[in-house]
Protein backbone atom coordinates (compact mmCIF):
# COMPACT_ATOMS: atom_id res chain seq x y z
CA UNK A 1 0.00 0.00 0.00
CA UNK A 2 2.72 2.15 0.86
CA UNK A 3 4.28 2.10 -2.56
CA UNK A 4 1.03 3.01 -4.61
CA UNK A 5 0.84 5.69 -2.18
CA UNK A 6 4.74 6.77 -2.64
CA UNK A 7 3.73 6.49 -6.50
CA UNK A 8 0.59 8.65 -6.55
CA UNK A 9 2.70 11.26 -4.68
CA UNK A 10 5.40 10.72 -7.16
CA UNK A 11 3.39 11.34 -10.30
CA UNK A 12 2.90 15.29 -9.33
CA UNK A 13 6.88 16.12 -9.35
CA UNK A 14 8.38 13.00 -11.31
CA UNK A 15 11.46 13.64 -9.02
CA UNK A 16 13.04 11.86 -6.25
CA UNK A 17 16.35 12.57 -4.33
CA UNK A 18 18.90 10.50 -2.19
CA UNK A 19 20.98 13.67 -1.28
CA UNK A 20 19.65 17.17 0.85
CA UNK A 21 21.77 18.91 -0.74
CA UNK A 22 20.10 18.75 -4.24
CA UNK A 23 16.57 18.93 -2.81
CA UNK A 24 14.03 21.02 -4.44
CA UNK A 25 10.52 21.36 -3.40
CA UNK A 26 7.85 18.84 -3.87
CA UNK A 27 10.56 15.68 -4.77
CA UNK A 28 10.43 12.46 -2.34
CA UNK A 29 13.41 11.96 -0.51
CA UNK A 30 14.60 8.62 0.34
CA UNK A 31 16.67 8.07 3.69
CA UNK A 32 19.48 5.96 2.30
CA UNK A 33 22.24 4.30 4.97
CA UNK A 34 25.97 3.75 3.37
CA UNK A 35 29.47 3.29 5.62
CA UNK A 36 30.11 6.91 6.07
CA UNK A 37 26.24 8.17 6.13
CA UNK A 38 22.38 7.81 7.17
CA UNK A 39 20.10 9.53 5.25
CA UNK A 40 17.59 9.16 7.94
CA UNK A 41 19.48 12.04 9.97
CA UNK A 42 18.44 14.17 7.10
CA UNK A 43 15.13 13.57 7.23
CA UNK A 44 13.87 16.72 9.06
CA UNK A 45 16.13 19.11 6.50
CA UNK A 46 14.46 17.48 3.60
CA UNK A 47 11.00 18.46 5.27
CA UNK A 48 12.12 21.81 5.60
CA UNK A 49 13.00 22.25 2.08
CA UNK A 50 9.84 21.14 0.89
CA UNK A 51 9.61 17.52 0.00
CA UNK A 52 6.78 15.83 -0.40
CA UNK A 53 7.30 12.75 0.77
CA UNK A 54 10.35 11.31 3.02
CA UNK A 55 10.87 7.40 3.17
CA UNK A 56 12.94 6.57 6.25
CA UNK A 57 13.78 3.06 7.45
CA UNK A 58 14.10 4.60 11.32
CA UNK A 59 11.53 6.02 13.44
CA UNK A 60 11.64 9.89 13.72
CA UNK A 61 11.23 11.85 16.99
CA UNK A 62 8.68 14.33 14.87
CA UNK A 63 5.10 13.20 13.05
CA UNK A 64 4.49 14.44 9.90
CA UNK A 65 2.02 13.02 7.76
CA UNK A 66 4.86 12.93 4.98
CA UNK A 67 6.96 10.59 6.57
CA UNK A 68 6.79 7.36 5.10
CA UNK A 69 8.22 4.43 7.37
CA UNK A 70 9.61 1.63 5.80
CA UNK A 71 11.61 -1.49 6.48
CA UNK A 72 14.50 -0.68 4.25
CA UNK A 73 14.50 2.84 2.46
CA UNK A 74 17.16 1.40 -0.53
CA UNK A 75 14.16 -1.58 -1.02
CA UNK A 76 11.13 0.96 -0.92
CA UNK A 77 13.30 3.22 -3.43
CA UNK A 78 13.59 -0.02 -5.74
CA UNK A 79 9.97 -0.83 -5.40
CA UNK A 80 8.76 2.24 -6.18
CA UNK A 81 10.72 1.91 -9.57
CA UNK A 82 9.77 -1.51 -10.21
CA UNK A 83 6.13 -0.13 -9.82
CA UNK A 84 7.07 2.81 -12.35
CA UNK A 85 8.80 0.56 -14.47
CA UNK A 86 5.42 -1.96 -14.95
CA UNK A 87 3.50 1.22 -15.91
CA UNK A 88 5.88 1.46 -19.36
CA UNK A 89 5.10 -0.81 -22.24
CA UNK A 90 8.10 -0.30 -23.95
CA UNK A 91 11.55 -2.07 -25.46
CA UNK A 92 13.99 -1.95 -22.09
CA UNK A 93 17.12 -3.11 -23.11
CA UNK A 94 19.53 -4.04 -20.43
CA UNK A 95 23.38 -3.94 -21.46
CA UNK A 96 25.81 -5.21 -19.08
CA UNK A 97 30.00 -6.26 -19.32
CA UNK A 98 33.17 -6.50 -18.26
CA UNK A 99 34.47 -3.77 -20.39
CA UNK A 100 32.66 -1.18 -23.05
CA UNK A 101 29.22 -1.59 -21.42
CA UNK A 102 29.16 2.35 -20.81
CA UNK A 103 30.43 3.20 -24.61
CA UNK A 104 28.12 0.65 -25.83
CA UNK A 105 25.22 2.16 -24.11
CA UNK A 106 26.10 5.28 -25.29
CA UNK A 107 26.59 4.36 -29.10
CA UNK A 108 22.85 2.49 -28.68
CA UNK A 109 21.17 5.18 -27.10
CA UNK A 110 22.65 7.76 -29.70
CA UNK A 111 21.57 5.48 -32.48
CA UNK A 112 17.82 4.78 -31.11
CA UNK A 113 17.69 8.25 -29.78
CA UNK A 114 18.14 9.49 -33.99
CA UNK A 115 14.29 7.61 -34.52
CA UNK A 116 12.52 7.30 -31.26
CA UNK A 117 11.70 9.35 -27.99
CA UNK A 118 14.72 6.97 -25.59
CA UNK A 119 15.92 7.44 -22.14
CA UNK A 120 19.28 5.99 -20.77
CA UNK A 121 21.48 6.20 -17.90
CA UNK A 122 23.71 8.94 -16.73
CA UNK A 123 26.98 8.72 -15.82
CA UNK A 124 27.39 5.99 -13.96
CA UNK A 125 24.20 5.41 -12.73
CA UNK A 126 24.19 2.16 -13.11
CA UNK A 127 24.27 -0.05 -9.61
CA UNK A 128 22.24 -0.15 -6.64
CA UNK A 129 20.92 2.75 -6.42
CA UNK A 130 21.59 4.06 -10.11
CA UNK A 131 19.55 1.57 -11.73
CA UNK A 132 16.10 2.43 -9.87
CA UNK A 133 17.24 6.01 -9.85
CA UNK A 134 17.28 5.77 -13.66
CA UNK A 135 13.58 4.36 -14.14
CA UNK A 136 12.59 6.55 -12.32
CA UNK A 137 13.69 9.55 -14.25
CA UNK A 138 12.06 7.78 -17.64
CA UNK A 139 8.59 9.93 -18.94
CA UNK A 140 5.52 8.78 -19.98
CA UNK A 141 6.25 9.52 -23.48
CA UNK A 142 9.58 7.40 -23.80
CA UNK A 143 9.44 5.07 -26.86
CA UNK A 144 13.06 3.10 -25.80
CA UNK A 145 15.14 2.62 -22.56
CA UNK A 146 18.63 1.94 -22.03
CA UNK A 147 19.66 0.75 -18.97
CA UNK A 148 23.36 0.19 -18.06
CA UNK A 149 23.87 -2.80 -15.63
CA UNK A 150 27.35 -3.01 -13.67
CA UNK A 151 27.82 -5.50 -11.01
CA UNK A 152 31.18 -6.59 -9.27
CA UNK A 153 29.74 -9.85 -7.56
CA UNK A 154 27.08 -12.21 -8.44
CA UNK A 155 23.65 -11.90 -7.87
CA UNK A 156 23.49 -8.23 -8.57
CA UNK A 157 22.38 -8.21 -12.07
CA UNK A 158 19.83 -10.66 -11.67
CA UNK A 159 18.39 -8.49 -8.61
CA UNK A 160 18.48 -5.52 -11.12
CA UNK A 161 16.51 -7.65 -13.96
CA UNK A 162 13.78 -7.90 -11.26
CA UNK A 163 13.70 -4.06 -11.37
CA UNK A 164 14.03 -2.98 -14.48
CA UNK A 165 12.36 -6.13 -16.05
CA UNK A 166 14.30 -5.74 -19.63
CA UNK A 167 12.87 -7.02 -22.67
CA UNK A 168 16.07 -7.05 -24.59
CA UNK A 169 19.51 -7.78 -23.29
CA UNK A 170 23.03 -7.48 -24.64
CA UNK A 171 26.53 -8.82 -22.74
CA UNK A 172 29.43 -6.73 -24.19
CA UNK A 173 32.34 -9.89 -23.10
CA UNK A 174 33.25 -11.20 -19.89
CA UNK A 175 36.67 -9.82 -19.26
CA UNK A 176 38.81 -9.86 -16.33
CA UNK A 177 37.03 -7.27 -14.28
CA UNK A 178 36.02 -7.17 -10.37
CA UNK A 179 37.74 -10.83 -10.01
CA UNK A 180 37.90 -10.55 -5.88
CA UNK A 181 33.85 -9.74 -5.81
CA UNK A 182 32.83 -12.50 -8.61
CA UNK A 183 35.44 -15.44 -7.50
CA UNK A 184 37.63 -15.60 -10.71
CA UNK A 185 36.55 -15.87 -14.59
CA UNK A 186 33.85 -18.62 -13.82
CA UNK A 187 32.31 -16.46 -11.03
CA UNK A 188 32.17 -13.36 -13.48
CA UNK A 189 30.36 -15.35 -16.85
CA UNK A 190 28.07 -16.63 -14.10
CA UNK A 191 27.50 -13.02 -12.58
CA UNK A 192 27.03 -11.43 -16.22
CA UNK A 193 24.92 -14.53 -17.62
CA UNK A 194 22.01 -13.42 -14.69
CA UNK A 195 21.35 -11.48 -17.76
CA UNK A 196 20.67 -14.21 -20.07
CA UNK A 197 19.10 -15.93 -17.53
CA UNK A 198 16.36 -13.66 -16.76
CA UNK A 199 15.66 -12.90 -20.48
CA UNK A 200 15.54 -16.93 -20.70
CA UNK A 201 13.14 -17.23 -18.75
CA UNK A 202 10.92 -13.94 -19.96
CA UNK A 203 11.00 -15.02 -23.07
CA UNK A 204 13.20 -11.72 -24.02
CA UNK A 205 15.49 -11.20 -26.98
CA UNK A 206 19.65 -11.20 -26.97
CA UNK A 207 21.89 -9.39 -29.48
CA UNK A 208 25.29 -11.40 -29.04
CA UNK A 209 28.64 -10.81 -30.42
CA UNK A 210 29.23 -13.95 -32.41
CA UNK A 211 32.65 -13.41 -32.06
CA UNK A 212 32.60 -14.39 -28.29
CA UNK A 213 32.50 -17.74 -28.08
CA UNK A 214 31.78 -17.78 -24.04
CA UNK A 215 28.87 -15.76 -25.13
CA UNK A 216 27.52 -17.82 -28.21
CA UNK A 217 27.67 -20.52 -25.50
CA UNK A 218 25.96 -18.92 -22.52
CA UNK A 219 23.10 -17.85 -24.74
CA UNK A 220 22.59 -21.46 -26.72
CA UNK A 221 19.13 -22.70 -26.35
CA UNK A 222 17.62 -19.12 -26.28
CA UNK A 223 14.65 -18.60 -28.54
CA UNK A 224 15.33 -14.89 -29.79
CA UNK A 225 19.15 -14.70 -30.34
CA UNK A 226 20.44 -11.70 -33.04
CA UNK A 227 23.55 -12.04 -33.95
CA UNK A 228 26.07 -9.16 -35.33
CA UNK A 229 30.15 -9.94 -35.12
CA UNK A 230 32.60 -11.34 -38.05
CA UNK A 231 31.51 -15.01 -37.53
CA UNK A 232 27.61 -14.48 -37.85
CA UNK A 233 25.43 -11.53 -38.33
CA UNK A 234 23.26 -9.56 -40.71
CA UNK A 235 26.03 -6.68 -42.35
CA UNK A 236 29.83 -6.93 -42.02
CA UNK A 237 31.91 -4.68 -40.17
CA UNK A 238 35.82 -4.39 -40.31
CA UNK A 239 38.09 -2.05 -39.03
CA UNK A 240 39.73 0.31 -42.05
CA UNK A 241 41.75 2.58 -40.00
CA UNK A 242 42.64 2.84 -36.22
CA UNK A 243 45.13 5.75 -36.16
CA UNK A 244 44.66 8.06 -34.08
CA UNK A 245 40.60 7.63 -34.37
CA UNK A 246 38.53 4.26 -35.37
CA UNK A 247 37.10 3.97 -39.20
CA UNK A 248 34.42 1.24 -39.70
CA UNK A 249 34.05 -0.46 -43.20
CA UNK A 250 30.58 -1.24 -42.81
CA UNK A 251 28.68 -3.52 -45.85
CA UNK A 252 24.64 -5.31 -46.47
CA UNK A 253 23.67 -6.03 -49.59
CA UNK A 254 20.80 -3.14 -49.35
CA UNK A 255 23.52 -0.42 -47.61
CA UNK A 256 25.86 -0.95 -49.46
CA UNK A 257 29.60 -0.33 -48.82
CA UNK A 258 29.86 2.27 -46.03
CA UNK A 259 33.07 3.70 -44.33
CA UNK A 260 32.12 5.14 -40.95
CA UNK A 261 34.87 7.69 -39.52
CA UNK A 262 33.81 7.55 -36.00
CA UNK A 263 35.47 10.10 -32.75
CA UNK A 264 36.17 6.61 -30.72
CA UNK A 265 39.86 5.86 -30.17
CA UNK A 266 41.03 1.93 -30.66
CA UNK A 267 39.85 -1.19 -32.13
CA UNK A 268 38.56 -2.66 -29.53
CA UNK A 269 35.04 -0.26 -30.27
CA UNK A 270 34.42 -2.05 -33.07
CA UNK A 271 32.43 -4.46 -31.19
CA UNK A 272 30.88 -1.59 -29.87
CA UNK A 273 29.84 -0.22 -33.18
CA UNK A 274 28.94 -3.45 -34.18
CA UNK A 275 26.16 -3.77 -30.80
CA UNK A 276 24.67 -0.65 -31.61
CA UNK A 277 24.33 -0.80 -35.50
CA UNK A 278 22.35 -4.29 -34.84
CA UNK A 279 19.98 -3.12 -32.18
CA UNK A 280 19.30 -0.24 -33.84
CA UNK A 281 18.44 -2.02 -37.26
CA UNK A 282 17.02 -4.60 -34.98
CA UNK A 283 14.56 -1.55 -34.29
CA UNK A 284 13.83 -0.87 -37.75
CA UNK A 285 15.81 2.37 -38.10
CA UNK A 286 17.23 3.23 -41.65
CA UNK A 287 20.98 2.68 -42.13
CA UNK A 288 21.86 6.44 -43.17
CA UNK A 289 20.16 7.12 -39.24
CA UNK A 290 22.14 4.82 -37.78
CA UNK A 291 25.13 5.88 -39.64
CA UNK A 292 24.89 9.69 -38.96
CA UNK A 293 24.15 9.13 -35.04
CA UNK A 294 27.81 7.04 -34.76
CA UNK A 295 29.58 9.55 -37.07
CA UNK A 296 28.61 12.53 -34.84
CA UNK A 297 28.81 10.64 -31.25
CA UNK A 298 31.89 12.04 -29.36
CA UNK A 299 32.80 10.67 -26.35
CA UNK A 300 33.04 13.15 -22.87
CA UNK A 301 33.42 10.80 -20.01
CA UNK A 302 37.11 9.96 -20.15
CA UNK A 303 36.47 6.68 -21.94
CA UNK A 304 38.31 6.33 -25.44
CA UNK A 305 38.37 10.12 -26.01
CA UNK A 306 41.03 12.00 -27.57
CA UNK A 307 41.94 15.25 -26.84
CA UNK A 308 44.68 17.89 -27.35
CA UNK A 309 46.74 19.38 -24.53
CA UNK A 310 49.59 21.99 -25.39
CA UNK A 311 51.66 20.12 -28.22
CA UNK A 312 50.52 16.45 -27.13
CA UNK A 313 47.59 13.99 -28.63
CA UNK A 314 46.09 12.17 -25.59
CA UNK A 315 43.91 9.34 -25.04
CA UNK A 316 42.37 9.67 -21.89
CA UNK A 317 40.58 6.56 -20.95
CA UNK A 318 40.73 7.16 -17.65
CA UNK A 319 37.42 6.31 -16.13
CA UNK A 320 38.21 2.42 -15.26
CA UNK A 321 40.63 -0.19 -15.91
CA UNK A 322 40.79 -3.89 -15.26
CA UNK A 323 43.71 -6.88 -16.61
CA UNK A 324 40.90 -6.97 -20.38
CA UNK A 325 40.45 -3.41 -21.01
CA UNK A 326 44.37 -2.57 -19.89
CA UNK A 327 45.83 -5.32 -22.90
CA UNK A 328 43.33 -4.47 -25.35
CA UNK A 329 44.23 -0.36 -24.73
CA UNK A 330 47.94 -1.23 -25.18
CA UNK A 331 47.70 -3.30 -27.91
CA UNK A 332 45.80 -0.18 -29.72
CA UNK A 333 48.70 1.86 -28.67
CA UNK A 334 51.48 0.28 -29.95
CA UNK A 335 50.06 0.27 -33.42
CA UNK A 336 49.86 3.62 -33.31
CA UNK A 337 52.01 5.51 -36.08
CA UNK A 338 54.35 8.27 -34.04
CA UNK A 339 57.67 8.67 -32.97
CA UNK A 340 57.05 9.93 -29.15
CA UNK A 341 54.71 7.69 -27.76
CA UNK A 342 54.23 8.43 -23.82
CA UNK A 343 52.30 5.67 -21.62
CA UNK A 344 50.63 6.69 -18.31
CA UNK A 345 48.80 4.19 -16.23
CA UNK A 346 47.53 3.69 -13.32
CA UNK A 347 46.82 0.34 -11.18
CA UNK A 348 43.98 -2.03 -11.53
CA UNK A 349 41.85 -2.67 -8.19
CA UNK A 350 39.60 -5.37 -7.05
CA UNK A 351 41.77 -8.36 -8.88
CA UNK A 352 42.18 -10.09 -5.01
CA UNK A 353 44.67 -12.81 -4.87
CA UNK A 354 45.48 -12.78 -8.73
CA UNK A 355 46.45 -8.98 -8.71
CA UNK A 356 50.11 -8.89 -8.38
CA UNK A 357 50.76 -11.30 -11.49
CA UNK A 358 48.01 -9.35 -13.57
CA UNK A 359 50.06 -6.03 -13.15
CA UNK A 360 53.32 -8.39 -13.97
CA UNK A 361 51.50 -9.32 -17.23
CA UNK A 362 50.80 -6.05 -18.60
CA UNK A 363 54.42 -5.10 -17.65
CA UNK A 364 55.93 -7.67 -19.90
CA UNK A 365 53.31 -6.80 -22.81
CA UNK A 366 54.76 -3.15 -22.54
CA UNK A 367 58.36 -4.41 -22.99
CA UNK A 368 57.57 -7.26 -25.51
CA UNK A 369 56.02 -4.38 -27.80
CA UNK A 370 59.40 -1.98 -26.57
CA UNK A 371 56.83 0.67 -25.45
CA UNK A 372 59.86 2.37 -23.36
CA UNK A 373 58.35 5.99 -22.34
CA UNK A 374 56.15 4.47 -19.20
CA UNK A 375 55.09 5.96 -16.30
CA UNK A 376 53.17 3.38 -13.50
CA UNK A 377 51.55 4.58 -10.87
CA UNK A 378 50.37 3.23 -7.86
CA UNK A 379 48.56 -0.12 -5.99
CA UNK A 380 50.47 -3.45 -7.15
CA UNK A 381 52.51 -2.48 -9.91
CA UNK A 382 54.67 -1.15 -7.08
CA UNK A 383 54.83 -5.03 -6.11
CA UNK A 384 56.02 -6.09 -10.25
CA UNK A 385 59.70 -6.08 -11.80
CA UNK A 386 59.82 -3.29 -14.84
CA UNK A 387 62.17 -1.40 -15.77
CA UNK A 388 59.80 1.33 -15.92
CA UNK A 389 59.28 5.09 -14.10
CA UNK A 390 56.95 4.72 -10.87
CA UNK A 391 55.19 6.92 -8.62
CA UNK A 392 53.00 5.74 -5.26
CA UNK A 393 50.41 8.54 -6.52
CA UNK A 394 49.28 10.87 -8.77
CA UNK A 395 51.04 13.54 -6.36
CA UNK A 396 53.96 12.32 -7.01
CA UNK A 397 53.26 11.83 -10.45
CA UNK A 398 52.37 14.77 -11.26
CA UNK A 399 55.06 16.64 -9.30
CA UNK A 400 57.42 14.51 -11.81
CA UNK A 401 55.35 15.48 -14.79
CA UNK A 402 55.50 18.86 -14.29
CA UNK A 403 59.31 18.56 -14.47
CA UNK A 404 59.50 16.78 -17.13
CA UNK A 405 56.39 17.43 -19.84
CA UNK A 406 56.43 15.58 -22.69
CA UNK A 407 56.28 17.85 -26.14
CA UNK A 408 54.73 17.05 -29.76
CA UNK A 409 53.83 13.03 -28.07
CA UNK A 410 50.80 10.58 -28.13
CA UNK A 411 50.44 9.23 -24.80
CA UNK A 412 47.70 6.85 -23.11
CA UNK A 413 46.13 7.80 -20.00
CA UNK A 414 44.30 5.08 -18.30
CA UNK A 415 44.00 3.51 -14.86
CA UNK A 416 41.22 2.43 -12.03
CA UNK A 417 38.82 5.16 -11.08
CA UNK A 418 39.76 5.10 -7.68
CA UNK A 419 43.74 6.23 -9.03
CA UNK A 420 42.55 9.19 -10.43
CA UNK A 421 44.78 9.21 -13.44
CA UNK A 422 42.84 12.38 -15.22
CA UNK A 423 44.33 14.42 -12.39
CA UNK A 424 47.67 14.38 -14.23
CA UNK A 425 46.12 16.41 -17.14
CA UNK A 426 46.27 19.33 -15.26
CA UNK A 427 50.29 19.47 -15.41
CA UNK A 428 50.52 18.37 -19.20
Amino acid sequence: MQIAALYEIFKKSRKVQTDTRKMAAGEIFFALKGPNFNGNHYALKALEQGAAAVVVDEVQAMTDDRIFVVDDALKALQDLARHHRLQLSIPFIAITGSNGKTTTKELVHAVLSSHFKTATTQGNLNNHIGVPLTILSIPDDAEMAVIEMGANHQKEIAGYCQIALPTHGLITNCGKAHLEGFGGVDGIRKGKGELYDFLRESNGTVFVNSDMTDLMGMSLGMQNRIFYGQSKGSFNAEMAKASPLLTVEISRLDWGLHHLHTNLVGSYNLANIEAAICIGDHFGIPFPKIAQALATYVPNNARSQLMTKGTNSIFLDAYNANPSSMKVAIENFALQNHPNKWLLLGAMMELGESSVAEHQQLVELLESNQLNQVILVGGDFGKTKHPFIYFQDTTAACDWLSAHKPENGLLLIKGSRSIGMEKLLDVL
